[in-house]
């Protein structure tokens, strides 16, 4: 296997933290500019959606080739290449002068996020060994990964209002470059193996066309619905490309994804965990922000800002389960972090539509922010716990790929729940209904991810093991989970 030689753990943490930045940055940073991109280029609306989707589609559909190559050809190799392309697309996009021409460059923001995003995270777990370090190191990138997320709605109405809607693509070039030049100059090169191994070409195309098409199939029901024809195609063809990949990867010799992982009760119940609480905190996100102006009758700059106490809690969360998690176990922080983030979301869907943002905002805010802040830093950390260091992109590349879904269907799901509740009346009363239920579901989610904790996560950690050759049986999802 390639060997990324460590270099210097704090640059590798600062590139890999600023390249984290820009990639959760552009899954929100380009909502908020919408309607300003559709006058501006002349979209139909049904192409307008195709802006957030295709991204979406392809950063969800690459992941797990994205990791699992960064291990075969150079984890500092793919994480340059592809923040390369996501800087470069971003140029495109913010230069486009047709809607074709942004969603093309979205698509290729979406592929180049999805070479980047698992080596970086695989750069960082083989940087820092398990314990501490990795823990507080863990805690840094989770901080950046949604601080970016929720500060995308920020950045995204501000720069719309004051400096135009092509912003919201160019803002990313300084942030690639910074994120290039220090890794450039603090990360050494990959060696070369004395043998490389081949790509699982078959298993590729079944993981990238199953997850791409299952994506593909939750974002669509925004205009053609879960019940339709269309749909249960896609999702049926999806299912059915999965489970073909399941197949083919037990039989593999050099497998995508070796399902042996799976064995493990860190990786299983970290990735499962982080499905049900993306799903949750995308949806809560989703309905918080659409309360504020269509019912609050907030701008979209002042719905940024008012995000700005949950990115201090997230942070004030994150800093706490990093100090509990290196002592302990992620498992620590787990549990109460998400029945936190429940009590949070339960006290959100008790919104009203003569509500204010210091009596029906602010506070769930902060309890929801510290909650999830407790939260993401610990699935990480579980996800890779371990793990063998030649396989650590491939644990990365599953994580980020269980998040990926979970956002995409949490929202999918959750907005066409509470539509049907709300049905065709459109005054602010019957639309708060509606963002409520979705609020209390997404609460119900992340009691969810604290029974996942509590019934899968094992209460100690195990010893780190030492890299073995990969045999047959462990391409095997049986067997006692360890």
């Amino acid at each position: 296997m390639y060997k990324n030689l460590r270099g210097r753990p704090g640059v590798v943490l600062a590139a890999v933290a600023v390249a984290q930045f820009a990639v959760a940055l552009d899954l929100s940073v380009v909502n908020v500019a919408l309607p300003t991109i559709r006058t501006a280029l002349g979209f139909a609306p049904l192409q307008l959606p195709w802006v957030v989707h295709v991204y979406a589609l392809t950063l969800g559909g690459f992941l797990l080739l994205g990791g699992r190559a960064a291990d075969l050809y150079g984890r500092r190799r793919l994480f340059v290449l592809g923040l390369t392309v996501f800087g470069l697309c971003s140029l495109a996009g913010g230069l486009a002068q047709a809607p074709w021409e942004l969603i093309a460059a979205r698509a290729g923001q979406g592929l180049g996020a999805a070479a980047a995003a698992p080596a970086a995270l695989a750069m960082l777990t083989t940087t820092f060994t398990e314990g501490p370090r990795r823990v507080r190191a863990l805690g840094v990138w989770s901080a950046v990964n949604a601080a970016g997320g929720a500060l995308g709605v920020l950045a995204g109405g501000l720069l719309t209002e004051y400096a135009g809607w092509r912003w919201v693509m160019l803002i990313n070039l300084p942030i690639v470059v910074v994120a290039l030049a220090l890794v450039l100059a603090g990360v050494h090169a990959d060696t070369r193996p004395a043998r490389r191994e081949r790509l699982d070409v078959l298993g590729t195309v079944l993981a990238t066309g199953g997850i791409g098409l299952l994506v593909l199939g939750v974002v669509r029901t925004d205009t053609h619905g879960w019940a339709s024809a269309s749909t249960w195609a896609t999702l049926a063809t999806a299912a059915a490309l999965l489970a073909a990949f399941v197949l083919v990867e037990s039989r593999a010799t050099a497998p995508l994804l070796r399902l042996g992982l799976l064995r493990s009760r860190w990786v299983a119940g970290a990735n499962v965990l982080a499905f049900f609480s993306t799903a949750g905190q995308f949806a809560a996100f989703y309905f918080v922000s659409l309360y504020m102006q269509q019912v609050l009758g907030m701008g979209a700059a002042a719905t940024g800002a008012a995000f700005l106490p949950f990115s201090v809690s997230l942070i004030a969360g994150t800093v706490v389960a990093t100090r509990v998690t290196s002592a302990r176990t992620p498992r620590t922080s787990l549990v109460p972090g998400a029945l936190l983030a429940a009590a949070g979301l339960a006290w959100f869907a008790r919104i009203s539509p003569h509500g204010g943002f210091l009596t029906d905002v602010l506070g769930p805010c902060v309890i929801t922010g510290v909650g999830i802040g407790l939260v993401i830093a610990p699935i990480v950390a579980a996800a890779t716990t371990g793990v063998a260091p030649h396989e650590a992109g491939m644990a990365s590349g599953l994580m980020n790929s269980s998040r990926q879904l979970g956002g995409c269907i949490g929202v999918a799901a959750l907005t066409t729940l509470a539509a049907h509740h709300t049905g065709t009346a459109t005054d602010p009363a019957a639309l708060n209904s509606g963002y409520a239920l979705g609020l209390t579901v997404a609460a119900a989610l992340f009691v969810l991810a604290a029974l996942v904790a509590i019934g899968i996560l094992p209460r100690h950690r195990p010893e780190t093991p030492a890299p073995r050759p990969v045999t047959p049986a462990d391409n095997q999802l049986e067997g006692t989970p360890s």
